[in-house]
């Protein structure tokens, strides 16, 4: 079951002066389990960005014993709504002994958190070539980039099929990437790209690896077994097709760049477009 802590969106809430360097006021806060949570904050009137891209988020630390400075504990996050949003929207691991992460589980709305808005990134449609089909490989919180991506026009109207994957170790941890696709069913903006065709450009392809679940195993071993893609009733990897975009913890990243590539796709990059993306900047 799902916890949500949440105030109407006011002015009153949003014109608060900031104590905080760069800070934004959260606005909603929302526990999955005792290892994830999301939250919402107010987003600065000039920042941009493309759907997919990382800022630096944080909270300040503590006073530095022998100086008695603060300095700020940032680290970078994925931000989780597209780019349409009034507000930035947050997917977290909680890690109890975490310099950040111990603290930002607990923060309510109404607290100010520190957001610094220069994102950057590689998981954006500009770093892949055109391609027919779209493919999300997460892991944990490496969804957060993807919830970005799939509630972004863009997605469906550069691609005709996106298939999403999410590996995690347990159900509840795949609640928020659940959810959240369930809830573009009736998200009106994409309603009015996609029309009654939804499900048709969508597969859904969530896995654990320790609770039993309808489908157990690593997406990489699925695949390397070809049962991925005999459940889902499509192809292997082709470059001349698809494209993909990966976020994950290290292994999982390194693994699945080995089978991309013997599927014969290439590495891109903003700088120079390709078959695929992996995001670097942090990992689950």
């Amino acid at each position: 079951m799902t916890e949500m802590i949440s105030v109407p969106n006011t002015t009153t809430a949003t014109k608060a002066v900031p104590a905080l360097p760069d800070a934004q006021i959260v606005t909603q806060v929302k526990h999955y389990t005792d290892r994830l949570f999301s939250f919402r904050c107010t987003r600065p009137a000039s920042m941009r960005f493309r759907s997919g891209e990382f800022v630096m988020i944080g909270l300040m630390g503590d006073p530095n014993p022998e100086t008695g400075k603060v300095k700020p504990l940032l680290r970078a996050y994925s931000i989780a709504s597209p780019n349409w949003d009034e507000e930035l929207e947050f997917y977290s691991i909680k890690v109890p002994d975490g310099p950040l992460t111990s603290r930002l589980q607990h923060i309510n709305v109404g607290d100010e958190i520190i957001l610094r808005p220069k994102p950057v990134g590689t998981l954006v449609h500009d770093a892949l070539r055109p391609g027919k089909r779209l493919w999300f490989f997460a892991t944990g919180t490496g969804f957060a980039p993807f919830a970005s991506l799939l509630r972004e026009p863009q997605t469906y109207e550069d691609y005709d099929e996106m298939i999403i994957t999410h590996t995690c170790r347990e159900v509840g941890e795949l609640t928020y990437g659940h959810d959240l696709i369930e809830g573009l069913k009736t998200d009106e903006l994409l309603n009015e790209v996609i029309g009654d065709g939804f499900w048709k450009k969508i597969k859904y392809y969530p896995t654990t690896t320790r609770e039993h679940s309808p489908k157990m195993g690593r997406i990489t071993d699925l695949m390397r077994s070809g049962a991925a893609f005999a459940d889902l009733g499509v192809s292997v990897l082709n470059p001349d097709t698809d494209r993909a975009m990966i976020c994950g913890n290290l292994a999982f990243n390194i693994e699945l760049k080995a089978m991309l590539e013997e599927y014969g796709l290439i590495e891109g990059a903003n700088s120079n477009p390709q078959h695929y993306v992996v995001e670097k900047a942090f990992l689950d």
